[in-house]
């Protein structure tokens, strides 16, 4: 699993590290983006539904903001 450590990150660059590893990555292959901006929720989803990626987990802990995304074809 590739892990990004984007907290403190204001958006789009969660979405821009995200986009790099998912564009790095294999076919199946699941990348964990950790962000603390509250906006990475929104767009997080929409970059996955609009490549075709799936978002298998999200999770938010006081703040911290965890998804794991796997690359679709």
């Amino acid at each position: 699993m590739i892990e990004i450590d984007a907290k403190g990150l204001k958006c789009p660059e969660p979405i821009m590290l995200l986009h790099q590893s998912i564009h790095e990555a294999n076919e199946g292959d699941v990348i964990k983006l950790i962000a603390t901006d509250p906006t990475a929720i929104k767009d997080v989803e929409k970059f996955c539904d609009f490549l075709n990626h799936t978002l298998l987990s999200f999770e938010d802990k006081e703040g911290v903001i965890s998804f794991e995304v796997q690359k679709g074809v």
